[in-house]
């Protein structure tokens, strides 16, 4: 989630009084307008305004990220102002891939803000293009239910008399399940009209 805040701490005050249903939320990031000595160490003064950003956070389970190195988010054109620090990234609490950031002074060229950077690792997923499956109404469909049946009437719940026998029948039953729905079915290509 990207903010702007504006010197009047406008969306701050927004998120703080809407109740945001936002889950699974790894990033907030922006400009937030604070001046802090929490991630400002050369501004002395602390801001009661950044006790409701830390609760806006907190809500959404993320927490502060501090820089890899340390220096402004915004460069003042005026030699006389300060360059300050305004500009922060919070991460989901406890991530162990998503865990600092970095601040590019050197790149703001024309711009007064230093561009933030963050890593963001993107986990290999492996997509299915195949499925096993029985057509509907086909005789394999009545030869798998028929071998199901038969053998979950040949089971004997007399024997079970301890959890270690249960898992064995359930086991058992499974296996059987396995290599019927294996025998009786089909490999078939997924499509985009394929059901789901």
């Amino acid at each position: 989630m990207n903010i702007y805040s504006d010197s009047s701490y406008s969306a701050i005050k927004y998120l703080k009084d809407t109740e945001c249903n936002l889950r699974n939320l790894l990033i907030m990031t922006g400009d937030f307008n604070i001046h802090n000595s929490l991630w400002d160490l050369s501004y002395s003064h602390y801001s009661s305004i950044s006790d409701h950003l830390f609760a806006i956070a907190n809500s959404f389970n993320l927490s502060l990220s501090y820089p890899t190195d340390q220096a402004p988010t915004r460069y003042s054109n005026n030699a006389n102002d300060s360059n300050l620090v305004i500009d922060l990234i919070f991460l989901q609490c406890d991530s162990l891939e998503l865990n600092t950031h970095l601040i590019h002074p050197e790149w703001y060229l024309t711009s007064n803000y230093a561009p933030l950077m963050i890593i963001i690792p993107i986990v290999e997923e492996h997509i299915v293009t195949h499925k096993r499956t029985i057509t509907k109404n086909s005789d394999e469909e009545v030869k798998f239910i028929n071998k199901v049946i038969a053998f979950f009437a040949k089971v004997d719940v007399l024997n079970v008399v301890n959890i270690s026998e249960l898992e064995e029948a359930i086991s058992n039953f499974a296996n059987i399940i396995d290599c019927s729905w294996t025998k009786y079915s089909k490999l078939v290509n997924i499509t985009k009209h394929s059901k789901s």
